[in-house]
């Protein structure tokens, strides 16, 4: 009996030590598997193109950063998107993301509304709160409130924007040589909502001012593009579209079937925003919409946010990302021409926020005008945030 007792605390003391390596190693394991940077030489830029960047307003619509369990305060080894490397490339707005549901099995093709939820595995091994394991509105909720966690701890190197007046204040600071970063927040798809509207308020309270309708799968809202049908928008999702046009938030529609996106233009007339995207005609894949809506989520005033990774641009190099933001001017004008990394969204890429000046160097080298590559690079986004943003 004793031997039986003594195995069985030696089988214990193993599955707990076994345990803990897994919740302290395995989630940055993940994330160094997922949120590649590809090994190169450093990408030249000559003084004229630094020169250029750093007097650019840079912003980017999409990164889901806080879905991984790391300080955003601190330069990390692993991932994409961090402030030191944000300051480091000069970016003055940044759109983070809260990822709540992913379905396993992910594909660009079809995913199933009952397929098992990789996040929740993310929630254990993070060791979120109880709360946000079976809750996907707390989920983004515990994401924001790390996010605003920072910003109160290390308030000159990033702030979050909810308004114009913060947007316009950040811009004049920036402008007088401070290096803070201005982070807005969005969800990934409106799973947080739950199918309740009530919800919106919540998320509104908490600092979110971009609403994504869609992720990987079909949703209470509508399809997704990588839904099981092309779904239009549902009655709940007419409501969640009039609701963020009333409360002065953002729509996102760059996971949304064409459906979907056909039936939001039909409603409403605020510009809307495709946050990670490339284009169709540039890089055939169904992860990119048809060249069309792209045209007419344009004409509407909205902007179109380029991605940096290779499955939307079928070259992830700087020369590569900028080549599809050329294909995008090309297609409805510099204008509705934006950034939208994917950085840290499960995604490889070819450099990382701190290494933008070389996007900056490959648009020049494609012969787009310095007042273009402002645009581009950050005007663009400027402008539908003041559109929409309460005073």
């Amino acid at each position: 009996m004793r031997g039986i007792k003594r195995l069985l605390k030696i089988v214990l003391a193993i599955l707990v030590v076994g345990l803990g390596a897994l919740l302290t190693f395995g989630p940055g394991y993940l994330e160094s598997n997922l949120n590649t940077v590809e090994a190169h030489a450093p990408y030249p830029v000559t003084p004229d193109a630094q020169a250029l960047h750093d007097s650019l307003v840079i912003g980017d619509w999409h990164a889901d950063t806080l879905l991984w369990n790391r300080s955003l305060l601190e330069r990390g080894g692993r991932g994409h998107v961090d402030v030191p490397r944000l300051q480091e490339g000069n970016v003055a707005l940044q759109v983070f993301t809260t990822v709540t549901k992913s379905p396993a099995g992910l594909n660009y093709e079809e995913n199933s509304t009952s397929a098992r939820d990789n996040i929740t595995l993310l929630a254990y091994a993070q060791l979120w709160p109880r709360a946000a394991w079976d809750s996907l509105l707390e989920r983004a909720l515990y994401q924001a409130s790390r996010l605003h966690k920072y910003a109160d701890k290390a308030p000159d190197d990033l702030t979050i924007i909810t308004t114009r007046s913060e947007l316009d204040s950040l811009l004049e600071k920036r402008a007088a040589g401070a290096k803070t970063v201005g982070a807005l927040l969005g969800t990934e798809g409106a799973h947080p909502l739950e199918g309740k509207i009530q919800n919106i308020a919540a998320l509104e309270a908490a600092g979110f001012r971009m609403i994504s309708l869609q992720h990987f799968f079909d949703n209470a809202a509508g399809g997704s593009l990588h839904g099981t049908a092309d779904a239009g928008l549902t009655d709940f999702g007419r409501e969640v579209v009039a609701q963020v046009q009333a409360r002065n938030m953002v729509l996102d529609v760059s996971h949304s079937s064409q459906q979907v996106i056909r039936d939001v233009l039909e409603i409403t007339e605020m510009p809307i925003v495709v946050s990670h995207t490339g284009i169709f005609s540039n890089c055939q894949i169904k992860r990119n919409i048809p060249d069309d809506l792209i045209q007419a989520v344009a004409a509407k005033g909205g902007t179109i946010a380029i991605g940096y990774w290779k499955d939307v641009t079928c070259d992830d190099t700087p020369m590569g990302v900028a080549k599809t933001i050329k294909a995008a001017i090309d297609l409805v004008g510099t204008d509705y021409v934006s950034l939208g990394s994917d950085f840290d969204g499960a995604v490889g890429t070819a450099f990382d926020t701190s290494e933008l000046a070389a996007l900056t160097q490959a648009l020049l080298d494609l012969e787009i005008s310095e007042t273009d590559i402002r645009k581009v690079m950050g005007e663009n986004m400027v402008r539908v945030l003041r559109a929409r943003l309460a005073p």
